[in-house]
C-alpha cells in the first residue's frame, strides 16, 4: 500500500512549490496530492512535471489554512494509503523520504520545542479561540506545529474531522474594527495551531508520539536553537544526523542562504 503526502499550495507562487516538489520526488516515488485552485496554471504544470494527483477547490487561498481539513477528509474517505504526512508547501524542503523515521503507528505530533507561554503569536491564537480559561490551562505546554503531521489512515482522517470540529465551534474572534468591516484578520491565519494543541495536550488520541524538535526528523527552524550544516548542506539534528523535512526554514534566511542554495540547486 502507498503512502501519501498531501498538501494545499492554493495562490502559491510557483518557485516554493518547486522547491517542495524537487526537494521531495528525489527521495519520494510514492503519491503526493496538492489542493490548487482553477486559475493555478502555473502550479498545474508543476503538478504535472512531478506527478501529483491534482484536487481543484474554489477556496480561496486565505481560507485554505482551515478548510484544508475538510477538503483532504473527504480525500480520504474515498481512497486508501498507509501512512500521510500532512504538511504546508510554502516554507518546506526535504532532505530524505519522510517516511523514512521509526515514528508511532499510529499518529505523530511535531514540537517546537517552546512553550506556549513563551510565544505571543501561539498564545494569541488560543486566547481568541478558546479564550483565556484554556490558555491559562495550555499555556506551560510545549507548542505543537500543524504544518507538519504524520499518521495512518485512521487516524489521519480523525485528526482532520477534529481539526474541522474546533474550526466550527471555535473560529478566531476578530478584533473589532475587521468585525464592522467584514473584513478579514490577519492575525487569525495561523489558528489551527490552537486547535492542534488542545487536541494533542486534551489527549484526543491514543498512542500518539510527539517528536523532538531539536532531536526529531523534522525541524521547524522558527524556534530551532542550533542550525548547523553537514557537509553536503544538509541541515542536522542535536544527533548530527540530518533532518528528513526542514520546515520554515526562510524565518531564518540569512543562516539557510548559502546551504540552501547548494542543496537545492535553485
Amino acid at each position: 500500500m502507498k503512502n501519501l503526502v498531501m498538501t494545499p499550495a492554493v495562490g502559491l507562487e510557483s518557485q516554493p512549490l518547486n522547491i517542495f516538489l524537487k526537494t521531495l520526488r528525489r527521495n519520494y516515488n510514492d503519491e503526493i496530492l496538492l489542493l490548487l485552485g482553477k486559475d493555478d496554471y502555473k502550479l498545474r504544470e508543476l503538478a504535472e512535471n512531478y506527478k501529483c494527483l491534482v484536487k481543484e477547490v474554489s477556496t480561496h487561498k486565505h481560507s485554505i489554512q482551515t478548510m484544508r481539513y475538510k477538503l483532504f477528509s473527504g480525500f480520504l474517505k474515498k481512497n486508501s494509503y498507509k501512512n500521510i504526512f500532512l504538511c504546508d508547501s510554502r516554507d518546506i524542503y526535504f532532505q530524505s523520504d519522510p517516511f523514512n523515521y521509526e515514528y508511532s503507528p499510529t499518529i505523530n505530533f511535531f514540537s517546537e520545542d517552546r512553550l506556549i507561554k513563551d510565544c505571543k503569536i501561539n498564545s494569541n491564537w488560543i486566547n481568541k479561540t478558546y479564550g483565556e480559561v484554556i490558555l491559562n490551562d495550555l499555556k506551560n505546554k510545549e507548542i505543537i506545529c500543524t504544518g507538519t503531521v504524520l499518521a495512518n489512515l485512521e487516524n489521519m482522517i480523525k485528526y482532520l474531522d477534529e481539526m474541522s470540529l474546533m474550526a466550527k465551534k471555535y473560529p478566531y474572534k476578530k478584533r473589532l474594527k475587521y468585525l464592522l468591516t467584514f473584513r478579514r484578520d490577519k492575525n487569525g491565519r495561523g489558528c489551527d495551531q490552537a486547535y492542534g494543541a488542545y487536541l494533542v495536550h486534551k489527549n484526543y488520541f491514543k498512542n500518539f508520539k510527539i517528536h523532538s524538535n531539536s532531536f526529531g526528523p523534522i525541524a521547524t527552524v522558527y524556534y530551532l536553537k542550533n542550525i548547523n550544516f553537514n557537509k553536503d548542506s544538509n541541515l542536522v539534528n542535536e544527533k548530527n544526523q540530518p533532518y528528513n523535512v526542514v520546515h520554515q526554514y526562510d524565518k531564518r534566511w540569512f543562516e539557510f542562504e548559502k546551504n540552501f542554495k547548494i542543496f537545492t540547486k535553485i
